[in-house]
């Protein structure tokens, strides 16, 4: 009587001989990088008012009237403010509602994002 050999009987595909002709099945794991984020900043001019960052602040960046207020210090003293932290998509976005919002009040308010 012959033996049989084992891996040639088995159910689990991982049990198969690479000799019988048969390839072995492997399980392979990909990994998911989140997104780049970006920063949307705000620079100080000598023309936009205080007042309207403000606002651009709480309409597009949904900051309470004290955080706003404290960008918009950073903008005035610092020369730039970072208004939040988005992907790429939404960055982008805000930029463009920024510098839209702005120049319809024809001021010279600049909004740029950076890689975070």
């Amino acid at each position: 009587m012959t033996e049989k050999h084992p891996s040639l009987n088995s159910q689990d595909p991982s049990d198969i001989d690479r000799d019988a002709g048969t390839a072995v099945m492997q399980e392979h794991k990909t990994t998911v990088m989140p997104p780049p984020l970006y920063r949307v900043l705000l620079h100080n001019d000598d023309f936009t008012p205080m007042d309207f960052v403000v606002m651009i602040l709480e309409k597009y960046f949904r900051k309470t009237h004290a955080e706003a207020v404290e960008v918009m210090l950073s903008v005035h003293n610092k020369g730039l403010g970072v208004c939040g932290v988005y992907s790429f998509e939404i960055a982008e976005t805000k930029v463009s509602y920024v510098l839209e919002t702005a120049r319809e009040h024809e001021y010279p308010l600049q909004c740029t994002m950076e890689r975070a």
